[in-house]
């Protein structure tokens, strides 16, 4: 078989249901691929709708909610296909991106991982192609001191010296459409299960790029990502595990110091954070908003944002 395509679902049926018909509805023989969806105990009636509306698909149930990488690897140890194809279930392809993604990988033995042109729903480009974050780069990304990170910085990490219509050499391609030759897996094994959920694909193109596998990002073949639909469902969730994986990345290729560096930084910023929507909150300015933010900021600082390797 050609092609396994991966999806981890939860809890955004209608979603899934849209990119599952994006799928049948591209330029891929129906012979030559495999979908494999990993439902993490979704109960919005996920597993009735594929076995109503696509019942070809494979699926893995799960009895509890296993998170994004371990869904994956569930996954991958089941395909079949020379290529494998990790997609989000909140994505929709045009009906060239697989094929053009498959084609370029035949012509270029030496890449191992490919990924999409991505786009906003409202049709914007989305920022999915990277450069190995230096220290600095932890320290400015999606934190409260974004606003204040030198331009240099977020130009370098995001490649935004480079045209998004391009064929590229990048360091690493963002995991909602992410494929992979099977010998790339072969090599290094699967994702990274410390890594919950985020920088486990920055893990994994590391690995295969240390391993010699080049990683290029392909300006021509596009797809819609309507964005975080299940992080979205709990917000503190989404927060600690940004940071602890982040954290868990610099500590496994950066060493112990700079682990200890950012993790510090991090704190001091929720706990600033948590001292701020307290006091604006006590003021009466937005006080829903300023209760919520303070709820998640106490949960995010309760974690102690750990990682262990």
């Amino acid at each position: 078989m050609d092609l396994s395509i991966i999806i981890v679902n939860w809890n955004v049926r209608d979603l899934l249901d849209a990119c599952l018909a994006s799928i049948y509805a591209s330029d891929l023989d129906p012979n030559d691929f495999e979908i494999i969806v990993v439902d993490s105990a979704s109960e919005d009636s996920s597993a009735e709708m594929l076995r109503g509306q696509h019942p070809a698909v494979i699926v893995l149930p799960q009895s509890e909610n296993i998170g994004f990488t371990r869904g994956n690897n569930l996954g991958l140890a089941r395909a079949k296909g020379e290529c494998l194809l990790l997609l989000n279930p909140d994505t929709e392809l045009s009906p060239t991106a697989i094929e053009l993604l498959l084609n370029y990988m035949r012509a270029h033995p030496d890449v191992g991982i490919i990924g999409p042109h991505t786009l906003n729903t409202d049709g914007s480009h989305q920022s999915t192609r990277r450069r190995f974050p230096t220290l600095m780069t932890g320290v400015f990304e999606s934190s409260w001191l974004a606003a204040w990170a030198p331009s240099a910085i977020e130009r370098d990490y995001r490649m935004l010296d480079t045209d998004d219509d391009d064929i590229l050499e990048a360091d690493w391609v963002q995991g909602s459409a992410f494929l992979l030759r099977r010998a790339v897996y072969q090599d290094i094994g699967g994702l990274d299960e410390g890594y919950t959920m985020y920088s486990e694909e920055l893990d994994f193109c590391r690995r295969a790029k240390s391993v010699g596998w080049r990683v290029v990002y392909h300006g021509g073949a596009r797809i819609t990502h309507h964005g975080g639909k299940s992080s979205e469902q709990a917000s503190a969730f989404k927060q600690i595990h940004f940071h602890t994986s982040k954290l868990r990345y610099f500590r496994k290729h950066h060493g112990t110091s700079a682990y200890m560096v950012l993790r510090s930084l991090l704190l001091l910023q929720f706990s600033w954070q948590l001292a701020l929507e307290s006091l604006k909150g006590a003021l009466g300015h937005k006080r829903e908003l300023r209760a919520e933010r303070v709820r998640v900021y106490r949960q995010v600082l309760r974690s102690g944002l750990k990682a262990n390797v």
